[in-house]
């Protein structure tokens, strides 16, 4: 006997469907922003002129780029707790996507950091601009406009890796997918529907994200 298609079904489930989509997008948007914040001023760290914080930085980068999200979440859910902290799902999450978001993110930053020509760097100091104040309001700037694509497509990324929360039952879009295909046994229809959600999200967020880009880093990349 043949499989018939029947997405139909699914239709009784859209509620569940924009509930985890919901929480994805709000995972993402959290721990992006955190992600972000902390990558420059990891980046600004890397190249400071405090070795200990270029040695910490460095082997932060390298740990987290070399071992699997998945393993971070459990450490970050499971192992902790073992030291006496012990946080929800949501929380650990978002915690373990902000780790493994900024230790990227640091790498693209700092690059971005590196290629701003320092001539204007110099300029600042001549019109008697502070150390933090050139950083802030010359050479940043410029450093996240050279790299804003790459910050995006992490970013999106780090969306799409988010599908793993789903592990310690943190209710997102492939969590709702597990319970709908469990309760219907279809399994083909669920997640292919989520597969297409999934795109139409990475596609929407690039373009939503590139859009805000240009309007506000127009002009500043070197």
């Amino acid at each position: 006997m043949g499989y018939e298609l029947d997405f139909g079904a699914l239709a009784q489930y859209l509620g569940l469907f924009l509930e985890g989509t919901a929480v994805t997008l709000g995972l993402t948007a959290v721990a992006s922003t955190l992600g972000l914040a902390l990558s420059i001023a990891g980046a600004a760290a890397a190249g400071g002129g405090f070795a200990i914080a270029r040695r910490l930085v460095a082997a932060y980068v390298e740990l987290i780029r070399n071992t699997p999200f998945i393993v971070q979440m459990f450490f970050v859910f499971f192992g902790l707790p073992s030291l006496g902290l012990r946080l929800s799902a949501m929380t650990a999450a978002v915690l373990a996507m902000t780790i493994n978001l900024t230790a990227y993110a640091i790498e693209i930053v700092r690059a971005g950091i590196e290629a701003v020509p320092s001539g204007q760097s110099e300029a600042g100091r001549a019109l008697g601009l502070r150390p933090a104040a050139i950083f802030a309001l010359v050479v940043l700037p410029q450093a996240l406009a050279n790299v804003y694509p790459a910050l995006v497509s992490q970013i999106v990324i780090t969306m799409l890796e988010s599908a793993v929360v789903s592990q310690i039952a943190v209710v997102d879009l492939t969590h709702v997918a597990d319970f709908i295909q469990s309760r219907n046994f279809r399994a083909f229809e669920t997640y292919f529907v989520i597969t297409v959600v999934y795109f139409v999200l990475a596609v929407g967020l690039r373009r939503l994200l590139a859009r805000g880009g240009r309007r506000l880093l127009a002009g500043r990349a070197r």
